[in-house]
């Protein structure tokens, strides 16, 4: 037996690759890639089937954030082209809402800058926004920033499908990437949303800067928090910001870490994101062979993304089908 079926085969059964499996496993795929993918693909198929779901976000509140995450173009401590403005209405995030449904998405996630919401005003505003996209039909998500008890329980309340919060990268890697807040704070977020019982979206961003293992070292916290969407966004340096002249990972160093986060993670959503397009080029359907179950499609929130024509086409031309369950 191949080495990567075996470990292939102990992901299935067991869910309990180490972390020196999960580095072997990366390490096995530089020699053996088309394999490797084809063993990720099987533990995708065996816990998702042949869906593919989609997510698409709206940028609710833009710019002016305290944060000083050195990727983000919304930060108030850099100089870049972001949009700055105050929350929109709840009339137009539904509107967004409802022009992704009717696109394809099962999802669709209201974003907002900052470390959290405090205003009662907005608060309101979410709420309602929140029941009118449950009216459309789609899945209403929310990334607010930090997340108290009430918040949560509120946001339970007023039927809301998932809270994302990404993480963003690992322990060891986090303060050359943030200072404003303490790694703790995000993972305490994690968990108050996951104890208002709401579904929790949890990944971060790779290609800050860090190594293959800091990489493994994120998807063995976001296992032990036993998050249910993991979201992978991969760098898109912006000008202005402290990580600008960033070097872009290569497709397969991409590919091999999508992969490891399957074997690692084998009955989450593994959902590809931010930088798909400028980063993986013309090998994006890999992304899927590499074991994700999941696409943002359409814009980002400062950059423009791939338009769900697209992405539905690419799903198709796979052999797979749309559509989420949860």
């Amino acid at each position: 037996m191949h080495e990567i079926d075996r470990l292939k085969e102990k992901a299935v059964t067991h869910n309990n690759i180490t972390v020196e499996e999960a580095l072997q496993i990366v390490d096995l795929g530089k020699k053996n890639l088309f394999y490797l993918l084809a063993a990720a693909s099987e533990i995708r198929e065996q816990f998702k089937g042949k869906l593919i779901s989609l997510c698409a976000i709206v940028n609710a509140k833009s710019g002016r954030c305290a944060e000083n995450c050195r990727f983000c173009a919304q930060s108030a401590h850099y100089e870049t082209d972001a949009l700055e403005y105050h929350l929109i209405s709840s009339e137009e995030i539904i509107s967004k809402g409802r022009e992704a449904w009717e696109e394809g998405a099962h999802l669709f996630g209201i974003v907002t800058s900052g470390t959290e919401i405090s205003d009662r005003g907005e608060w309101d505003e979410i709420y309602r926004a929140v029941g009118g996209l449950n009216d459309v039909g789609i899945k209403p998500c929310g990334s607010l920033g930090m997340l108290n008890p009430e918040a949560a329980d509120g946001l339970r309340r007023a039927g809301l499908f998932r809270y994302h919060h990404n993480l963003e990268t690992s322990r060891s890697f986090f303060d050359h990437i943030c200072s404003t807040h303490d790694y703790e704070e995000d993972i305490e977020t994690v968990k108050t949303a996951k104890r208002a019982g709401l579904s929790v979206c949890s990944g971060g961003i790779v290609g800050l800067g860090e190594t293959m293992e800091q990489r493994i070292e994120l998807a063995f916290t976001l296992k032990e928090l036993d998050v249910d969407s993991v979201p992978i966004n991969i760098l898109n340096p912006i000008p202005g910001t402290p990580l600008m002249g960033t070097p872009q990972l290569t497709p397969i160093e991409i590919l091999l870490t999508l992969a490891a986060f399957r074997f690692i993670l084998p009955d989450k959503d593994i959902k590809l994101c931010g930088g798909k397009e400028r980063n993986l080029r013309q090998l994006l359907p890999l992304g899927i062979a590499a074991g994700v179950n999941a696409l943002m499609t359409g814009n980002y929130l400062t950059t423009t993304g791939r338009n769900t024509d697209l992405d539905l086409e690419m799903i198709r031309d796979l052999g797979l089908e749309t559509g989420f369950e949860g």
